[in-house]
């Protein structure tokens, strides 16, 4: 009767006998109760929390205001004008911002790794990969993402072209793919730091290097390089794919018109293959004492 007790008995939030979507509502929750004790925190010094905030939205437009800057001596860069470019850069940047929010925090694992405090967060019940994104959780991060919103919104009533349904439709979609898109990048490079504790550099270089790439049009790249964001690691699927269809702008390529509004599946892709590379690493993870 005690092991009929046991094999009927409801399985643990989050635990491998549950079916999916539970797992990931008990790992949204998770991050969700996580992220808001770190900004409790955090509003507790509300004249500091302005302050960074404040210093963050300034320090990020001195990356648009180089591009301003730029198109003072020209009118087009590779065949885009700036409130394209502006386009470009609000995208990746909105992206890129929302990624850093929601999961950025996990570039310290290798940091929990040498120092041993990984362990405490796999004892706990709750994913450890979702305390792991949430942990220090700051709304400072916001200053990105606000002033990518704001360039955004001056690119869209600026931009000259034709706006259907498809081209407004994926507006929306190319930003929600692309921190999706973004957020794998993070949560894949940075679980390399199971294996090598050094991948965060590697990991910034494919986020932070990826979206600053993603400002400026594709036909200024070579067209190896453009490949390789395409087949390689999908950062062309932020913006620059959907770009060429919501700017009426030939794709320097030749992919078929479908590549343009397959960011979903490059996004659904890219969090599976972040996720494999996370089991993996979790898997062959030892502990401290190990």
């Amino acid at each position: 009767m005690a092991d009929q007790a046991v094999m009927t008995r409801e399985p643990l939030p989050g635990t491998a006998r549950e079916p999916l979507t539970a797992r990931t509502a008990w790992a949204l929750r998770s991050w969700w109760l996580v992220a808001g004790m770190w900004t409790r925190a955090i509003m507790s010094y509300r004249a500091s929390f302005v302050m960074m905030l404040g210093a963050n939205l300034v320090v990020t437009f001195l990356d648009f205001l180089v591009i301003i800057l730029m198109f003072r001596h020209t009118d087009s860069l590779g065949g885009w004008n700036l409130s394209e470019l502006g386009f470009l850069y609000a995208t990746s940047a909105l992206a890129l911002g929302l990624a850093n929010l929601f999961v950025g925090s996990i570039d310290a694992l290798g940091e929990r790794i040498r120092t041993g405090t990984l362990d405490v967060m796999l004892v706990r019940p709750a994913p450890a990969l979702a305390q792991l994104c949430a942990e220090r959780f700051s709304l400072r991060r916001l200053g990105r993402p606000l002033q990518a919103a704001a360039v955004l919104a001056w690119a869209l009533a600026a931009l000259d072209t034709h706006w259907t349904w498809d081209r407004v439709l994926l507006v929306p979609v190319l930003v929600v793919c692309g921190t999706l898109i973004f957020s794998a990048v993070f949560i894949g490079f940075a679980s390399l730091q199971f294996w090598w504790g050094e991948a965060r550099e590697l990991q910034n270089s494919f986020t932070y290097g990826g979206a600053t790439l993603l400002h400026y049009p594709p036909t200024v790249f070579a067209k190896e390089l453009v490949a390789g964001t395409v087949f390689g690691v999908p950062l062309a699927f932020v913006n620059w794919l959907p770009a060429l269809r919501i700017l009426d702008k030939p794709d320097p390529l030749g992919l078929p018109t479908a590549f343009q509004f397959a960011s979903p599946l490059a996004a659904v892709l890219s969090l599976a293959a972040a996720g494999l590379v996370w089991r993996i690493g979790l898997r062959a993870y030892r502990g401290a004492g190990g």
